[in-house]
């Protein structure tokens, strides 16, 4: 669900948040909210537009809700709803989730970067942001959160160059 409105959230919110979705990617479970096959499938197609092949397996797979968006979030306790869809995806599935749905309010998109970034700001986390972008242009072709669509391009433009900076970072190092 998009975001349009400035919810009031504490630091101990995002505190149990982030606590919260640490413990749940531990969970052992037989259960998938992403599959490979999908990502295989789907990737290549939607983030064509990024002009390079577009890897399509995750760094790592965890334990995700796999519908982290706001209207499944409560608060001023932290409440986390709709649990039907959970199962294993690529890691940092939720928190890239998360973003994407706040990408229509640049202040509220950053504020999730800021206190997600540990899941976010990492190999696992950018890959995550591409499932997540993939996915949603998929449903916006369906008519789905279309006003999104600009900011998810965007975005995936940006983790694409960052990873392949990072990519290139990793290779200077080697001949060091």
């Amino acid at each position: 669900m998009l975001v349009t409105a400035k919810p009031p959230l504490t630091a101990a919110w995002w505190n149990d948040l982030r606590t919260a979705l640490v413990h749940l990617s531990t969970v052992h479970t037989d259960r998938t909210a992403v599959r490979q096959a999908y990502l295989d499938r789907a990737m290549p197609k939607y983030l064509a537009f990024l002009g390079g092949p577009v890897p399509t397996t995750p760094p790592s797979w965890s334990t995700a809700h796999g519908d982290l968006h706001w209207a499944n979030l409560v608060g001023p306790e932290l409440g986390i709803l709709d649990w039907e869809g959970w199962g294993t995806a690529p890691a940092g599935y939720d928190a890239a989730l998360l973003h994407a749905y706040s990408l229509g309010m640049p202040e509220r998109a950053e504020r999730v970067r800021q206190e997600l970034s540990p899941l976010l700001d990492s190999e696992d986390g950018r890959f995550a942001e591409l499932v997540v972008i993939t996915e949603l242009l998929q449903s916006a072709e369906r008519g789905d959160n279309v006003e999104l669509v600009p900011a998810l391009r965007l975005r995936a433009k940006e983790v694409w160059h960052r990873t392949a900076a990072d990519g290139v970072k990793v290779l200077l190092r080697e001949y060091d």
